[in-house]
């Protein structure tokens, strides 16, 4: 496991492509976002986004979001009508997850046979620039059902794993997860504040 120290707002851009290349190669990523720290896995490769569900003992049933590199990037995964994409422009980037119908290119892995899809594109550049070739996960790196803790040290001694790499930044200033925001029906409807 590799364990890189930077600055949330300063990163080094070596920092960046050695991350890519990890997650390109398959591996799972811890990193810091605008809210927590997440897991992240390419979304196309089947045994990365596996070994999240495992690392997080989640159900594979339960869906994980999607974190884009920016806002234009959603139409890549999920479909936007108009009213959803101004919507979605009033708040993002930012602490916000939201559920999308998504288009045939995500895979089942990710939303649990679901039609839709949570999709993120939060206010933290450092997150958004590990999605800038592909997709990637985006889930807290916690247990299951478990405390939601901010600093990397005691996120892997809860989860009890390795990781093939962590971004470290050190303490993040809050341990809530994004709102996310239920886009499909007529009306939306706040899933979690």
């Amino acid at each position: 496991m590799k364990v890189v120290k930077t600055s949330i707002e300063e990163f080094d851009e070596d920092v960046i492509f050695k991350a890519i290349k990890v997650l390109a190669d398959g591996g799972v990523v811890l990193y810091p976002t605008d809210t927590v720290y997440g897991l992240g896995a390419n979304i196309f490769d089947r045994q990365a986004v596996r070994r999240v569900f495992d690392i997080k003992q989640r159900s594979y049933l339960k869906p994980l979001s999607i974190l884009v590199r920016d806002i234009e990037s959603i139409s890549l995964v999920a479909k936007m009508s108009l009213g959803q994409k101004n919507n979605i422009e009033k708040h993002l980037p930012g602490p916000y997850t939201f559920i999308l119908n998504k288009k045939n290119i995500v895979p089942r892995a990710i939303t649990g046979g679901l039609p839709d899809v949570g999709v993120r594109v939060p206010d933290c550049e450092l997150a958004c620039r590990l999605a800038s070739i592909f997709p990637i996960t985006t889930t807290s790196a916690n247990l299951s059902n478990d405390e939601v803790l901010s600093n990397p040290k005691e996120i892997l001694e809860q989860l009890d794993c390795e990781v093939d790499m962590v971004i470290d930044v050190g303490d993040l200033n809050t341990s809530h997860a994004s709102s996310i925001i239920d886009l499909t029906a007529f009306k939306p409807k706040i899933i979690r504040k």
